[in-house]
């Protein structure tokens, strides 16, 4: 028995009074997505009938609201174009216990959604990313597999190795997690924005397998590889400077202080040859890469210090929601 069953039962079977069942809400952001959401609506309805779909429609020009409408899911609009708009809205919009986060380009298994529900209601879990397994060569593009290898890679060694599939648009999350979420990403780089915010609240995570399907027919994908990628590579490194600021400027005051080295190498061995400095201008370089650098970590220094004090107020905050109002 799962914990969508077990919810509202004590340890004998009898069920608690007063205990209501947990508000479920999927939500599907859409863009032109008429070729699958009707077939997405009806596998999430299927697969948990107490949960309510929602489709946020993100200016489609196909008839995806009317659609979604019309497969039984409760249509609402965000006009700012991006998924990062669109998550920012539904999570303000929706009172719910267990949100499922899920694309509506019809690639993701439905059924995957009542295990990540169980750790969530369950184990208490507030993170639980779903990690694909591809069905077919063609649902995962060379270059998509090898962008999101390297973009979480790179989140794994600087936050934390919780995750192995960083980009997955299907994710189940806790009503702390969403109600926390500063959301402040405008596009397709708000799943790193989510995963970081998990790993850097230290909120129980979890992560799971799902099947991972190709588009069917007349439906396309609207991530372009190299512009997506560029903005998820600059989102990384945006919340490595403010959420690792120590590491972020040691890097490039080492940086600095090493290329200083290098160019005053010259300097000093006709120094030591001659007496003389015939090189002024590289010296002064140098001396000034010196300066900058030790600027540069000595900022690292204190800025670790107020990321660290605004961390534990974040911290506080995420711990002041309850999970179950």
């Amino acid at each position: 028995m799962t914990a969508l069953h077990e919810i509202n039962t004590n340890s004998d079977g009898r069920q608690l009074a007063g205990m209501r069942p947990p508000r479920i809400a999927v939500l599907i952001p859409c863009y032109n997505e008429a070729a699958t959401i009707a077939s997405v609506v009806t596998d999430f309805r299927l697969t948990l009938p107490q949960a309510t779909v929602y489709v946020y429609d993100n200016n489609s020009k196909d008839g995806t609201a009317e659609i979604a409408r019309e497969a039984g899911a409760v249509v609402r609009s965000e006009t700012r174009q991006g998924k990062g708009h669109v998550v920012r809205r539904m999570f303000a919009d929706i009172e719910a216990d267990v949100y499922v986060l899920v694309d509506g380009d019809d690639t993701y298994s439905a059924p995957a959604a009542a295990r990540a529900i169980d750790g969530v209601l369950s184990d208490g879990v507030d993170f639980v990313n779903i990690a694909r397994v591809s069905t077919a060569a063609e649902a995962y593009r060379p270059g998509h597999r090898l962008g999101n290898a390297v973009l979480t890679d790179m989140v794994r060694f600087f936050f934390g190795r919780q995750s192995t599939d960083m980009l997955s648009g299907y994710k189940v999350l806790s009503r702390r997690f969403v109600k926390s979420f500063p959301a402040m990403s405008s596009g397709f780089e708000t799943e790193t924005e989510l995963t970081v915010h998990a790993l850097e609240m230290r909120m129980p995570m979890a992560e799971i397998s799902a099947p991972y399907k190709e588009r069917p027919p007349g439906s396309v994908s609207k991530l372009n590889t190299f512009r997506d990628g560029w903005r998820i590579l600059m989102l990384i490194a945006r919340l490595i400077k403010d959420e690792r600021p120590l590491a972020f400027f040691s890097m490039i005051g080492l940086a600095l202080l090493v290329c200083a080295v290098g160019i005053s190498v010259p300097v000093f061995v006709t120094y030591f040859e001659t007496g003389l400095v015939p090189r002024l201008p590289t010296a002064v370089l140098s001396v000034g890469l010196v300066v900058t650098g030790c600027l540069s970590i000595f900022a690292g220094l204190i800025l670790d210090v107020v990321t660290k004090s605004r961390q534990e107020m974040k911290r506080m905050a995420y711990l002041s929601l309850t999970p179950r109002p």
